[in-house]
């Protein structure tokens, strides 16, 4: 982060935060949370959002796990670099970086909806360092957040389209995050409006915008790396809430794809588990 930039506002207690240096040209420094002590847990943040999207969780755990939080790059408050990809495989490229910059090994990957699928593809890549994969509400089917209301879908549409795509990713009103976000939840007050005052800070990052399109032009390469799963060897647990955005189908064809993956289905639950029902991640943990 440079001295221009917004700093976090949101403080979990006992997580530091930390950063990784870029190893070449075109690579930016990576910011992750770090809290507790035990075995390595990393978790993988949801599109739009960050590393404080599991605040609630990383106290629940810190007691039996070294917990990392990563901001995938350009997002929260990892470095944008210009003209950066922000396909599957470059944002792969960050997880792995965190593993293999801090040497991480008996790897529990936790990732929610974006951040599941790139626990999995990760797993493929790095199965010596990998312990166990929990997969909460994958993000590896067609609409993905356009399922989640009209609004969603009008406004990942403006974002993508030519010309005004740009100024409509570098408008964000408050409103309009706030119901795109409970749009993944089924207990709506589970969006505290501190935290959507951070995201709503992030996305005034100088360059933000560019990131938001970036990885929403790329998120049907999340769909596409449903082929790698099958080549992941650790252990697999998929979580969905009752209320995701994907359908009955795009969850069996997973099982199909894992069939020795274990399922959890969350009660009332919707797509953003890690905001209403973290003691349910915890659990599992």
């Amino acid at each position: 982060m440079t001295d221009q930039e917004p700093l976090p506002t949101i403080r979990i207690p006992g997580a530091t935060s930390h950063t990784i240096a870029p190893r070449r040209v075109g690579e930016g420094e990576l910011r992750y949370l770090k809290a507790g002590d035990g075995a390595p847990l990393v978790l993988l943040h949801t599109v739009r959002t960050q590393a404080e999207h599991f605040r609630s969780l990383i106290p629940l755990v810190a007691d039996r796990y070294t917990v990392y939080a990563l901001d995938l790059p350009g997002m929260g408050y990892s470095a944008i670099v210009p003209g950066a990809s922000y396909d599957e495989p470059a944002m792969r490229v960050g997880v792995e970086r965190l593993l293999t910059e801090l040497d991480l090994r008996d790897v529990t990957l936790l990732g929610e909806s974006m951040g599941a699928t790139l626990s999995l593809t990760t797993a493929a890549d790095l199965p010596e360092r990998i312990r166990r994969v929990v997969a909460v509400n994958t993000y590896d089917f067609r609409g993905g957040i356009a399922r989640s209301s009209l609004l969603a879908r009008a406004v990942v549409g403006a974002v993508l389209a030519p010309g005004i795509g740009p100024v409509v990713a570098g408008v964000e009103p408050r409103p309009a995050l706030r119901r795109i976000l409970q749009g993944g939840l089924g207990d709506k007050a589970a969006l505290r409006e501190d935290y959507l005052d951070e995201l709503l800070q992030v996305g005034t990052r100088p360059g933000y915008a560019a990131v938001a399109r970036g990885v929403y032009r790329n998120l049907p390469g999340l769909i596409a790396a449903r082929s790698r799963y099958t080549e992941v060897k650790a252990p697999v647990h998929f979580v969905y809430g009752e209320h995701d955005w994907s359908r009955v189908s795009d969850r069996e064809a997973n099982r199909e794809l894992l069939p020795d993956a274990d399922f959890t289905q969350v009660p009332d639950a919707g797509h953003f588990i890690a905001l209403e029902r973290p003691d349910v991640l915890a659990g599992l943990l």
